[in-house]
C-alpha cells in the first residue's frame, strides 16, 4: 500500500524489490530527493493521451497505450511486454494499442536486446508497473466516490464499486490518477490467478505484418530525404587510397560522393559513399565508383589459414593440472576433433538506417537492437548532449546480434552530417553478408573417458577461435586460458555436479578478420562439440545416449526436463526404421533439450524427419511466442549445420548472396514439436536457448543411422 510523504529514488527502488536495475517509472527526481509526477499531456482535448506510468498512457476514452521499451525482431515482445503489463492493469489485450519507445535509460532502464533478457530480466518490474497503474485508477475512483479504496476493484479496463455497482472507465480517471504518487508497494496476483498471462494470445504485430502496413527500417521515410550506399573494402582493415567519382557523378539524381568511416571494436573501417535522391540512383552511381584501397599492414588470410592456425593453437602444450592425473587414471577413454565454421547475420532485412544530424541534435530512425548503447556512442562522438540523441526503433526483419552493434547507425549519421540532409543509408544484401562482423570459426580437442559405472569420470574441451572483436592480428602472443574450475557455453550445469574431473579452456587465434556475437554467443558453437562428444561418451559405454544423460542429472528439473523428452519422442520405443538423437544446452537462463529423427529416402539420401523440442523457461508469459522461438531457432540451425558458412580468399569473404549462402528451403524444414515445461521456475531465455541443441542432436542422429561420426560443420546430407 501506498505511504504518505516524500521518498527518494533509492528508498522507492529499496522498497519496491527492484534490483540493480535502475526503472524510472515516468517520475523526475529532483536534487533535493523530492518525487514529483511526470505527467506528458499531448493537448488539452478530452481524447487527450495521460502518461500514467512511463510505459502506460491512456486517453479521455479509456484507449490504452502500453508502450514497448524493447526491439522487435521477431521474437515477440512487442506482445509479451504489453501483456506482462496489461495483466496487473487488468485490461484487454484486445483494447491495448502498442507502440515503441525510444530510447531513454532514464525513463525506461536499460533497452538491449540480448541475451534473451527482455521477459527474464524484466518481468518483476512489468507486473509492478502494470499493478502500480491499476492501483492508482482504484484510488482515483474511491476520492471521486469518497470510499475506502479497498472496496473497490479493477475489472476490464474499469473500476468498479463492489457495494453499490458503480463504474468508472479508465479514461475517466486518468487524470486524477495521474496527479497521485504510485504507491511505494503493491499485491500482484498470484500465477493460478493470471488472465491473459500463460495464454496463447494472438500478438498483435502479425497483422500489420501480412498486411504490409507494419514499418521496417527500409520502410520509413523523411520528407525531403536522400539514400546512400556505401562501397567499403572488401578487406575490412583497408584505407582508401583515393577514388574517382567522375562517372559516379554522371548518374542521374547523384547529389555526393564523400569518404565515411565506421567504427568496429574501437577499429576505423573506411568507405566511399555515394548519395542520390533515390536508392537506384545511389547503387546505380556505386557500380561506377572506381576506388582504390590502402591493404598494407595485415594479413589477408584464407579460411585454410585461418583453420590451420586454429588446430595449430591446439595443439600448443598444456598446463599440468589435476585433470591429466585423472584422464590418465580413467577406465576408458576416447578423444575427438570438432570444427564450426564463419558465420553471417544474413538477416532478412539488410542493415538499414536513417539518420538527420544538426548542429545541436540527432534523430535515427531504423531497425536498432540496442537503442541505448547506439544513443550513447552517437552522443559521445558527436559531442551532443544524450537527452539531444533521439534513437527511434522500428520493426527488424531479423537481428542476431548485428543490429545492436552502433557502426551502422554512425556511418549514417556522419553521411547526414556532411550533407546537412536526412539520409537512409542502405546495406544492399550483399554488403550485408560479406562486410561483417562474423559469428568466428572454432576447433575444438576433446578428451574424456567413462570409469566401471559407466559414468563420465574426466572431461575437457579445449577450444581455439578469435575473440570477439576487431581482430587480433596485433596482439601479443596468445596464452592459453583454462577454466579448471568454470565451465563452457552451454554446458548443462548439473554435469558440473556430477563429473568428478573436468577442464575447459580456450586459445585466443589472432586474426584481422572482424567477429562479434551470433544468436546465443558462446552456445551456438560450444554446444556442438560437448553434447556430440557427450554422446561419443555414451557409446564408449555402451549406454542409451538418453538414459546416459539422465544417470548424471542430479536436479530434478533437469531429470523431469529429460524424462518429458524421451516421453514426447516416444524414445524408448523409437522404431529401428531410422536415426535417432537428442542433446541439451543450457544457456540464458532457459534450457532445452531436443530429439531428432532421421531417415535414408529410397534414392539415399538423408532426410531430416522431425524434431522434438522440449523448452524450459519457468515462468513464461505466452506459450505460442515461445512455440515461434524455438521453431524459429530450429529453422536457424539447420541452416547453419547443413546449408551455409562464410568462407575467405585472400582476405575477402566469399558468400555474398543467397545463391552461395543458401537459407532452408520450406520443403528442408522437418516437423518440429515443441513442449513447453510448467514449473515455478524464474523465467528464462527463449530465442537463444532454443538453437544449439539442434546442431549435435541432428550429427548424433545421423551417427545412430550410419555409424559415421559428424564432427565439422556444415556437411551436405545429401553426401552422408
Amino acid at each position: 500500500m501506498g505511504q504518505k510523504g516524500d521518498f527518494s529514488r533509492r528508498t522507492f527502488l529499496q522498497k519496491a524489490g527492484f534490483s540493480s536495475i535502475v526503472l524510472t517509472l515516468g517520475w523526475q527526481w529532483p536534487a533535493s530527493g523530492a518525487t514529483a509526477c511526470n505527467i506528458v499531456q499531448f493537448d488539452s482535448t478530452a481524447q487527450a493521451e495521460t502518461e500514467l506510468m512511463a510505459w502506460i498512457s491512456i486517453d479521455g476514452a479509456g484507449k490504452v497505450t502500453i508502450f514497448n521499451h524493447r526491439s522487435e525482431m521477431g521474437q515477440g515482445t512487442w506482445q509479451a511486454i504489453p501483456q506482462i503489463i496489461a495483466e496487473e492493469l487488468e485490461v484487454s489485450m484486445d483494447d491495448v494499442q502498442i507502440r515503441f519507445a525510444q530510447a531513454n535509460p532514464q525513463k525506461y532502464g536499460p533497452q538491449p536486446q540480448e541475451g534473451s533478457f527482455s521477459v527474464r530480466g524484466w518481468y518483476q518490474q512489468l507486473l509492478t508497473i502494470g499493478a502500480s497503474a491499476r492501483e492508482m485508477l482504484i484510488a482515483a475512483a474511491a476520492n471521486q466516490w469518497n470510499v475506502d479504496k479497498d472496496q473497490c476493484y479493477a475489472e476490464n479496463g474499469h473500476v468498479l464499486h463492489r457495494a453499490s455497482g458503480k463504474k468508472l472507465g479508465y479514461g475517466m480517471l486518468v487524470k486524477d490518477a495521474a496527479a497521485l504518487k504510485p504507491p511505494l508497494l503493491v499485491q500482484l496476483k498470484a500465477r493460478k490467478d493470471y488472465k491473459i498471462i500463460g495464454k496463447p494470445l494472438r500478438r498483435n504485430d502479425i497483422v500489420s505484418k501480412v498486411n504490409g502496413s507494419a514499418v521496417f527500417g527500409l520502410d520509413k521515410q523523411l520528407p525531403g530525404m536522400l539514400y546512400a550506399v556505401v562501397e567499403r573494402n572488401p578487406r575490412f582493415r583497408g584505407k582508401v587510397k583515393n577514388f574517382d567519382d567522375k562517372a559516379t557523378k554522371s548518374v542521374k539524381g547523384v547529389t555526393h560522393v564523400l569518404k565515411v568511416q565506421r567504427v568496429v571494436f574501437g577499429l576505423v573501417y573506411e568507405g566511399v559513399a555515394v548519395v542520390a535522391d533515390s536508392l537506384w540512383s545511389a547503387m546505380k552511381g556505386r557500380t561506377l565508383l572506381k576506388v582504390e584501397w590502402d591493404d598494407e599492414g595485415f594479413e589477408h588470410l584464407a579460411s585454410e589459414q585461418l583453420f590451420t592456425r586454429m588446430n595449430e593453437d591446439l595443439e600448443k602444450p598444456l598446463p599440468s593440472d589435476d585433470f591429466e592425473t585423472a584422464f590418465k587414471n580413467t577406465s576408458k577413454t576416447i578423444d575427438a576433433h570438432y570444427e564450426m565454421p564463419y558465420q553471417s547475420h544474413s538477416c532478412m532485412e539488410p542493415l538499414n538506417c536513417i539518420a538527420n544530424v544538426k548542429d545541436d541534435s540527432i534523430e535515427i530512425w531504423g531497425p536498432i537492437q540496442e537503442a541505448n548503447w547506439i544513443q550513447a556512442d552517437l552522443s559521445d562522438r558527436f559531442k551532443i548532449p544524450i537527452a539531444n540523441v533521439k534513437v527511434n526503433m522500428t520493426f527488424l526483419g531479423g537481428g542476431f546480434g548485428r543490429k545492436a552493434f552502433p557502426d551502422y547507425p554512425l556511418e549514417a549519421a556522419l553521411i547526414s552530417k556532411e550533407i546537412k540532409t536526412p539520409v537512409q543509408v542502405v546495406w544492399t544484401r550483399e554488403d550485408d553478408m560479406s562486410m561483417g562482423p562474423f559469428r568466428p570459426g572454432a576447433t575444438y580437442k576433446c578428451r574424456g573417458g567413462v570409469d566401471n559405472q559407466n559414468k563420465i569420470f574426466s572431461f575437457q574441451i579445449i577450444s581455439a577461435s578469435q575473440p570477439i572483436g576487431p581482430g587480433q592480428d596485433k596482439d601479443a602472443t596468445p596464452e592459453l586460458v583454462t577454466k579448471n574450475t568454470g565451465g563452457i557455453a552451454g554446458l548443462v550445469a548439473d554435469y558440473y555436479k556430477s563429473i568428478p574431473h573436468y577442464s575447459f579452456g580456450g586459445m585466443p587465434t589472432k586474426s584481422p578478420i572482424p567477429t562479434m556475437w551470433w544468436r546465443a554467443p558462446g552456445a551456438n558453437v560450444d554446444t556442438f562439440a560437448c553434447e556430440s562428444f557427450i554422446d561419443e561418451l555414451a557409446h564408449l559405454a555402451a549406454q542409451d545416449p538418453l538414459e546416459f544423460r539422465k544417470a548424471h542429472f542430479i536436479t530434478p528439473r533437469y531429470q523431469a526436463l529429460i524424462t518429458k523428452l524421451a516421453s514426447v519422442s516416444g524414445w524408448q520405443s523409437r522404431n529401428k526404421n531410422g536415426g535417432w538423437g537428442m542433446a541439451l544446452t543450457e544457456c540464458f537462463g532457459g534450457i532445452v533439450g531436443q530429439a531428432v529423427k532421421v531417415s535414408r529416402q529410397q534414392d539415399g539420401k538423408i532426410r531430416i524427419d522431425k524434431v522434438y523440442a522440449v523448452m524450459d523457461c519457468g515462468w513464461y508469459v505466452n506459450p505460442d511466442i515461445i512455440r515461434a522461438q524455438v521453431e524459429g531457432s530450429i529453422v536457424m540451425a539447420i541452416g547453419a549445420s547443413v546449408n551455409h558458412a562464410t568462407h575467405f580468399e585472400d582476405g575477402r569473404a566469399i558468400e555474398k548472396n543467397f545463391h552461395t549462402y543458401p537459407l532452408p528451403r520450406i520443403g528442408e524444414i522437418p516437423q518440429m514439436e515443441v513442449h513447453i515445461m510448467e514449473n515455478d521456475e524464474k523465467p528464462g531465455g527463449v530465442g537463444e536457448p532454443g538453437l544449439p541443441a539442434f546442431a549435435p542432436a541432428l550429427c548424433n542422429a545421423i551417427f545412430d543411422l550410419t555409424g559415421k561420426r559428424i564432427r565439422k560443420l556444415p556437411f551436405k546430407l545429401d553426401e552422408v
